[in-house]
């Protein structure tokens, strides 16, 4: 029996990188997993290899979203609960960082905006939407994604330190809020992290480079972060809430 069976898991910005990752672990878990994206031809891509992928009772479907309109977010909670019954899981992966952010003297507004609305309030929606159906189901577990930014001073990254500080804060105060729900809220911290988007920017980044020899084992791989989702979404974490856990080759603590 795999460690999510019977549990329905909604990923936002699952078309690649992690989300992708994510959703072919927690199918391989038993899991029916419902990767959403804004990109219709890689979300399809992501949901063909978590259903190829699918033990015994798991399985996939993809339902293009975008995370940062709440009518959008809301017919595909309403598709999922619809077309199977509950949901247990929600991992709110959409977001990201790119090369326009900068220090806050320079970094124009544009991108603060962008930033903002896609990571910080495409959490915010998501969890406002899933939450009341995932308490509906008995209770479940709130996965964010936050940084290590959030953690510790990367100069350069302003826009995107204040949108995962932002999201860092928010899992706090969620795990307090529906804990009488039985629902876990916590959050993944990774540094680099090799998916195809992040390799582009690295190669185009001095102060990302920069971080390189802070890797005490070396950058991370989507499938890090996608073996503590499993671990988060899946009962062995039944008491672990509130926490911003990060997976960073040690970046934090060196």
């Amino acid at each position: 029996m795999g460690r999510m069976n019977g549990k329905v898991a909604m990923i936002t910005g699952a078309g690649g990188g992690i989300g992708r990752a994510t959703a072919i672990r927690f199918a391989q878990e038993g899991a029916r997993v419902a990767a959403l994206d804004i990109d219709a031809g890689r979300g399809q891509e992501t949901a063909e290899e978590a259903g190829a992928a699918a033990a015994d009772g798991g399985g996939a479907v993809f339902i293009e979203t975008d995370v940062t309109d709440r009518a959008s977010v809301a017919a595909a909670v309403d598709r999922i609960v619809g077309d199977w019954g509950a949901l247990h899981v929600l991992h709110n992966n959409a977001g990201g960082s790119t090369l326009a952010d900068g220090p806050v003297t320079e970094a124009p507004d544009e991108e603060f905006w962008r930033v903002i609305t896609l990571d910080l309030y495409g959490t915010f929606v998501c969890s406002s939407l899933a939450i009341p159906r995932i308490a509906a189901s008995g209770g479940g577990s709130v996965i964010n994604m936050a940084s290590n930014v959030a953690l510790m001073a990367l100069p350069g990254r302003d826009c995107y330190t204040a949108a995962k500080g932002g999201v860092a804060a928010v899992t706090r105060s969620m795990a307090v809020e529906y804990a009488p729900d039985r629902i876990r809220v916590n959050a993944i911290a990774p540094s680099v992290t090799l998916s195809d988007r992040v390799k582009g920017m690295i190669e185009n980044s001095s102060e990302i480079q920069k971080l390189a020899d802070q890797h005490l084992l070396g950058f991370g791989q989507p499938i890090h972060m996608a073996n503590l989702a499993v671990y988060l979404a899946s009962d062995e974490s039944e008491i672990t809430t509130g926490q911003v856990i990060s997976v960073d080759s040690g970046v934090t603590i060196y």
